[in-house]
């Protein structure tokens, strides 16, 4: 029996996904989450075989709670749900340890193939994933990029600063003090390159950590 953690903020999406893959003999749902967050601790917690993860979701994403996932339990294979198609997110994701990715328009019994590869020890990319990506990884032209010169806290305060939270809200969410929180906002702007805050929240956008809407 293989078993499956589902992350993703949207409980309709959620609730589908965990239908579709309970029809098949060979999977058990043990676990959800509604953001990276919860994602992580659920991880460590149940120990299963994949995880599906949306990569946009509030707090902590999918790439980010990938990333401590593959770390903090790596038995663990994780499947990205996501709307980006673009070869820069793709690699993101590949790079912070995931094994699957699969385009949310194409998803369905494509997830259920996705999750059953990924438990087998395999990788998997889905109908309109660029394969030569995979090919690529990880020696690509993108190989460690600007997102992996960011340190794992840079990139929590760069999802929540494009989420629009303020200087304290973000740093009741990281335990840190509203300073601290100004400090890496401007860390992060020197770092990047910016001049103002909506700079940031499109370089955050094009590289998945928050979604436009």
């Amino acid at each position: 029996m293989i078993r499956v953690l589902l992350a993703d903020d949207h409980a309709v999406l959620r609730d589908g996904l965990r239908r579709l893959l309970e029809l098949d003999a060979d999977i058990s749902v043990v676990a959800a989450a509604n953001d990276g967050c919860e994602a992580v601790a659920k991880a460590e917690a149940t120990r299963p075989e994949v995880v599906v993860m949306d990569v946009s979701m509030p707090n902590l994403g999918g790439i980010e709670a990938t990333r401590s996932i593959v770390r903090k339990a790596p038995g663990t294979g994780v499947v990205i749900l996501s709307m980006h198609a673009s070869a820069g997110m793709i690699r993101q994701a590949l790079l912070a340890g995931a094994r699957g990715y699969v385009l949310k328009d194409s998803a369905g019994a494509e997830v259920v193939r996705a999750v059953k590869a990924v438990a087998a020890g395999q990788r998997f990319m889905g109908d309109g994933v660029d394969g030569r990506v995979l090919a690529e990884y990880p020696n690509g032209p993108a190989g460690a990029g600007v997102m992996e010169r960011l340190t794992p806290r840079e990139r929590q305060v760069l999802q929540l600063v494009a989420e629009g939270k303020s200087n304290a809200e973000a740093a009741s969410v990281l335990h840190l003090s509203p300073r601290s929180v100004e400090t890496y906002r401007c860390r992060l702007m020197h770092k990047l390159g910016f001049d103002d805050v909506p700079s940031l929240v499109k370089f955050a956008i094009r590289h998945g950590l928050t979604s436009a809407e």
